[in-house]
């Protein structure tokens, strides 16, 4: 990498941490450290919550997403708007109203100890593991660039991000993420415009390329629970893990709960409501400009070069025929994307012209993903894991085709954006684990300054977890679905437990079970159908909860002889 693009990353995330460290010093004591002594802006607290979002996976994961699969993604978050509105006049004034540090908290005053702590334990088990994604997204970054093992690269960002979270705060978290929403917008406008000037046709006969390649299409209205991303399983499975995620996961309350009132809390969730969607658009439009871009420039057969590495090393013989193929495909591929824009851009009359430009199209596209699939599983033969290199393609773009200056800008924002996420996933891991497991089972006594010396040993904990995982991660594929697979385990049972405490007859016991029964449900559904979609989990998890908790509630009244 040029030196130029290293002094921009090394200033900028300089920057970010001292800044951090500084605002660090402002909170005092347990309230200060962990909720921001609850004085925030609305808009600070909403560039956060979008920020935690807006990770170094949104980036490569995201960006890779668009690229191999077009805009489909985007469906995921048809019920994001719609879950915004429901925990504007639910969980938010409950949560924020009560005055807790975490949410599992108000569940032990609405129902018992032993369901507060069973939930607590599930949120810490499903942010454990993607933290660990979220940590290996930059990882596969540093990979890409330098050669390293991913083993190394988790260390190299992972470290230091745990040290400087052990030291900060969610006051310091908060304004990190308003400056890291500024640094990612700006970049990925400013790959747009580099990718529109050096696509060597027309923006108009871009999109042509990119639709016939089938990368445009958005609505998907299939009922096929198999698909992953359908209208349907965006609407609703979708609206289940967006209430889930935002309401009752303590990476996100903990944002809001550190809000100055109710009103701006809720103020801050329509911030996503109204701009995640369109900036996850502009992420994935990202993905499908590169998918343009090359189409006429020759992409590599693996876009992470430790698979090209290892291919070789297994037989430089079989690699060259591969590659010799692969360059013959990508020729009559880039031959025939020039006819069908030249097609789409001459007058009336080259209907049928154009439909057969497309069509000449379509099928030198597929003869070059068919050698790229046999290069891929040629791959996973030669190093025994899964070749899933969709999360290469940004870092290979980036490194190769973006000018000077830029480039250090765009990974500046990766890494920024990783710092961020990583902080406030770990500061809310360690604040579950000490406000709800050591406080309250270990030590319920102590001073803040005890308090916060074992948040930062909890710290210190998760961060190990979180890079001895993600070394595991960055080789499942999508890290953008590996996160959301690892959630959607989870939040389906933990949204029914919320439901059942805004309703006034659920009870104790009947929350209880509901559950257990809520994650027997979604894993009997995960391992006994995997081929379903992992979004209609949070739908399994939540209604089977609530269909048991109820009814055991009414019995439990019953007995008890309450009305």
């Amino acid at each position: 990498m040029h030196p130029v693009n290293w002094i921009i990353l090394v200033v900028y995330l300089t920057y970010v941490a001292v800044d951090g460290l500084r605002r660090a010093r402002r909170a005092k004591g347990l309230d200060g450290y962990l909720l921001a002594n609850r004085s925030l802006p609305w808009w600070a607290v909403g560039l956060s919550v979008m920020a935690t979002q807006l990770s170094a996976v949104t980036l490569i994961g995201t960006t890779g997403q668009g690229a191999v699969d077009g805009m489909r993604f985007v469906q995921f978050y048809f019920g994001l708007p719609l879950a915004m509105l429901i925990l504007g006049v639910t969980l938010v004034p409950f949560l924020h109203g009560a005055r807790v540090y975490t949410a599992y908290e108000y569940l032990e005053r609405r129902f018992d100890a032993k369901t507060r702590s069973f939930t607590a334990l599930l949120f810490l088990l499903s942010r454990g593991m993607s933290v660990s994604t979220i940590l290996a997204a930059p990882a596969v970054v540093f990979s890409s660039m330098f050669g390293w093992p991913i083993s190394w690269s988790v260390a190299v960002m992972g470290v230091p991000t745990v040290l400087y979270t052990m030291f900060g705060g969610v006051q310091a978290v908060a304004w990190a993420d308003v400056k890291q929403m500024v640094l990612v917008t700006f970049s990925l406008l400013a790959v747009i415009v580099v990718l529109l000037v050096r696509i060597p046709v027309a923006p108009d006969d871009a999109l042509r390329l990119a639709g016939a390649a089938g990368r445009l299409q958005v609505f998907d209205f299939s009922l096929d629970a198999t698909k992953t991303y359908t209208f349907w399983s965006g609407l609703i499975g979708g609206t289940f893990l967006m209430l889930s995620y935002f309401g009752t996961d303590q990476s996100q309350v903990q944002r809001y709960l550190a809000a100055r009132s109710v009103d701006e809390a809720r103020t801050s969730l329509l911030v996503s409501a109204y701009w995640k969607i369109p900036l996850q658009a502009l992420v994935l439009l990202v993905g499908v400009l590169i998918f343009v871009f090359y189409l006429f420039r020759a992409p590599p057969l693996f876009f992470n070069p430790a698979d090209a590495r290892q291919v070789q090393h297994a037989g430089a013989g079989s690699f060259m025929r591969l590659e010799a193929r692969y360059g013959a495909a990508f020729a009559e591929r880039r031959a025939a994307a020039a006819a069908l824009a030249a097609a789409g851009g001459r007058a009336s009359g080259g209907t049928a012209a154009t439909a057969a430009a497309a069509h000449a199209f379509q099928v030198s596209d597929s003869a070059v993903l068919a050698v790229r699939g046999e290069a891929l599983r040629l791959a996973e033969r030669a190093t025994g894991a899964p070749a899933r290199d969709v999360n290469f393609i940004i870092p290979h773009f980036v490194l190769t085709e973006l000018p000077i200056g830029l480039a250090g800008l765009f990974i500046a924002a990766v890494m920024a954006a990783a710092m961020s996420a990583i902080a406030a996933e770990l500061n809310s891991l360690a604040t579950a684990t000490v406000i709800d497991f050591y406080r309250r089972w270990v030590r319920p006594v102590a001073s803040d300054a005890h308090y916060l010396g074992v948040s930062k040993v909890a710290t210190l904990f998760w961060g190990a977890f979180a890079c001895l995982v993600a070394s595991y991660a960055a080789t499942l594929g999508s890290l953008i679905e590996v996160v959301n697979r690892f959630g959607s385990f989870f939040y389906g049972s933990i949204l029914g437990v919320f439901i059942l405490a805004m309703l006034p007859s659920a009870r104790a016991p009947g929350a209880f079970v509901g559950l257990v029964a809520g994650m027997t449900a979604v894993g009997a559904v995960s391992f006994g159908a995997p081929e379903i979609s992992f979004l209609w989990l949070n739908v399994v998890g939540a209604v089977t909860v609530v269909a048991v908790g109820l009814p055991l509630s009414f019995l439990a009244r019953a007995r008890s002889g309450s009305a």
